[in-house]
């Protein structure tokens, strides 16, 4: 197969598979991967995963990788809290929240970091498209919790403060009767939730 033939039939894909690549050439033989990715036609992002080397990278597209690089995963925590604006630092790596063990990776495009939650408390993600293929991540009320259960040393008010929180930003796109609900059933974190909402409502 022609890599000119390849690259038209997975032009919507951002992330591409062995598998997806299998769904419409069956017969195809792995080490074209290889020879493409020695030509810089693709790049490598972990055993299995691929991109086009001319892919346009953004912060959905990023997003697109994370979830298809480890599954089942949604995009949360640092990641999620910066893409709402709700932190000030910039992000360097995305931050994910996955079902199996906390693990990462290192790629071409980005660092890829999963911090395993327990399986029921995967939930609380909104679905989005980038390309013709969907990604998951965090509602910013899911987000917050997500890192609050991460970071069991916030508990001071200090430490909120050191956080440097939008308070505005998050008041503005969140519902707190949500924020409540999304607290795990956890007494210790929905106390630690308590000081917060106070602190971003004064």
């Amino acid at each position: 197969m022609r890599f000119q033939d390849f690259k038209a039939k997975l032009k919507d894909f951002a992330v591409f598979s062995l598998s997806d690549i299998r769904k419409f050439e069956p017969e195809f033989h792995r080490p074209r991967l290889n020879e493409w990715q020695a030509k810089g036609y693709i790049k490598k992002l972990r055993r299995g995963f691929y991109v086009f080397a001319d892919l346009a990278l953004n912060e959905e597209t990023l997003f697109l990788m994370a979830n298809h690089l480890y599954s089942p995963s949604y995009v949360s925590f640092e990641t999620a809290l910066s893409y709402y604006g709700l932190i000030p630092e910039g992000v360097y790596s995305i931050t994910s929240a996955a079902t199996k063990k906390t693990t990462s990776f290192k790629s071409p495009t980005a660092n890829f970091i999963y911090h395993r939650i327990k399986p029921q408390l995967y939930f609380g993600y909104r679905l989005a498209s980038q390309g013709g293929q969907g990604y998951k991540v965090a509602d910013p009320e899911k987000a917050v919790l997500d890192y609050l259960y991460l970071h069991p040393e916030i508990v001071r008010e200090a430490d909120f403060q050191e956080w440097r929180f939008n308070s505005k930003g998050f008041l503005a796109m969140a519902d707190l009767l949500t924020l409540r609900r999304y607290a795990y059933g956890n007494k210790q974190l929905a106390k630690r939730l308590e000081k917060l909402i106070k602190l971003i409502q004064r």
